[in-house]
């Protein structure tokens, strides 16, 4: 039976933050199965699909690209049932070219209709003609895997004509002008709440601790491989993770939030794991109720949520609720950070330096000796507005006691 249905922003994709429409995979008219995704919304840094609940074809286009979106808004509506399924009416030629690339898709509407929305993204995005692709899929249909592996065989002539091209010497003539990269809206997004957290909203104050780190080496030494084979890389990062549950639980306070009236303390602990995605930016992905884990199951979440992040496979709800953050910069040499800046609307956050092998002086049967021991710098970057140096101070003994009187 035809009929029509709004294709909507779901009410549960956000929290308080924007949404913006970062590609639509279908256009006005194309046909769609049922669960095909038909639109790219970025929310929290994650890119959600948004896919057709049933098959039919794209009516009309209600939100479009770099526009931002509320929950329940109207993306687009699609038409249903035997109708839909009937072929367009001829378009003139110039609509087959679309407003992102300019690029003719093909002659033939039908053979357009075709392909699945990811293999559309592809062909639109680099001008390939399908007339020229063997399509491998069932009755002739373009795969995925052949429009990659005409790029890959593109990318390979190319390659082989630069190799082959004489050098060219450098003068003031030939001289590279500087590369410019556009913003994108994770960057934009990390600037304006880097700002706002640091000039505009929190009074950041850092204290720095160190620890030494030769029990929680000798553990993982000694159960990394039992971890390994249950499917759990071991992480450093866990370690200080259960450490900062322990010192949480300590100090509460630090596990907060700041209103204009009062304070939010949590008993709950949402980590939020800061984790880099190269020249892409910065993620935070929450592991939620870390109070109620074990070595192992943190151990487990971090491995699943880092692998997501990396893959772009983060839900949204994977980056909501935080309550408390850390940063290891270390694992890029850094040996100190200062100060972190806050993940607002948190109150601190916990900073761990590179790990180093240091000569300390120690007490041995009543004497001074010199040891070498792992050591590395914590820092914990607060809101004073929320938390004052006592519980700061409070907060770092008893994390660097639990790391080096590590007996989990």
């Amino acid at each position: 039976m035809a009929g029509t249905i709004e294709i909507r922003f779901p009410e549960d994709q956000q929290e308080g933050t924007e949404a913006t429409v970062t590609r639509w995979l279908v256009a006005e008219g194309d046909a769609v199965a049922a669960h095909d995704p038909v639109v790219e919304i970025e929310t929290d840094k994650v890119v959600v699909e948004i896919a057709a609940p049933e098959a039919g074809r794209i009516m009309a286009i209600k939100i479009r690209q770099d526009e931002e979106v509320n929950p329940d808004d109207v993306l687009c509506t699609l038409s249903t049932g035997t109708e839909a399924a009937a072929e367009p009416e001829s378009k003139p030629e110039t609509e087959a070219f679309t407003a992102e690339t300019e690029t003719p898709l093909n002659d033939s509407r039908a053979a357009h209709d075709n392909l699945s929305p990811a293999v559309r993204r592809q062909v639109q995005q680099h001008g390939l003609d399908i007339s020229d692709i063997a399509g491998s899929g069932k009755d002739g249909r373009i795969t995925l895997q052949d429009v990659e592996a005409i790029l890959a065989s593109r990318a390979q002539m190319q390659e082989a004509a630069t190799e082959a091209a004489p050098a060219i010497p450098v003068t003031a003539a030939t001289t590279e002008k500087p590369e410019i990269i556009p913003h994108d809206k994770m960057r934009k997004r990390i600037a304006e709440s880097m700002v706002a957290s640091l000039m505009h909203t929190a009074p950041h104050v850092t204290a720095v601790f160190e620890a030494d780190l030769s029990a929680v080496m000798q553990h993982r030494t000694a159960n990394k491989e039992a971890f390994a084979k249950a499917g759990t890389p071991l992480t450093l990062t866990a370690y200080f993770v259960a450490a900062a549950v322990a010192a949480i639980q300590k100090v509460p306070r630090v596990n907060s939030r700041w209103f204009d009236e009062h304070v939010e303390i949590y008993h709950h602990i949402n980590m939020g794991i800061g984790t880099a995605l190269g020249d892409q930016g910065l993620i935070v992905p929450v592991l939620h109720q870390a109070q109620s884990m074990d070595l192992q199951a943190i151990a487990a979440g971090l491995s699943d949520l880092i692998t997501r992040a990396r893959d772009n496979k983060l839900k949204p709800e994977d980056v909501r609720n935080g309550t408390f953050t850390i940063s290891n910069h270390g694992v890029s040499g850094s040996l100190i950070a200062t100060p972190i800046i806050i993940n607002q609307p948190q109150s601190a956050i916990l900073g761990v330096g590179k790990i180093e092998k240091r000569i300390k002086i120690r007490e041995v049967n009543g004497e001074d000796v010199m040891v070498v021991r792992p050591m590395c710098y914590v820092s914990l970057t607060i809101d004073h507005r929320v938390v004052d140096a006592f519980q700061t101070n409070a907060f770092l003994t008893e994390l660097v006691s639990t790391l080096e009187n590590w007996s989990w």
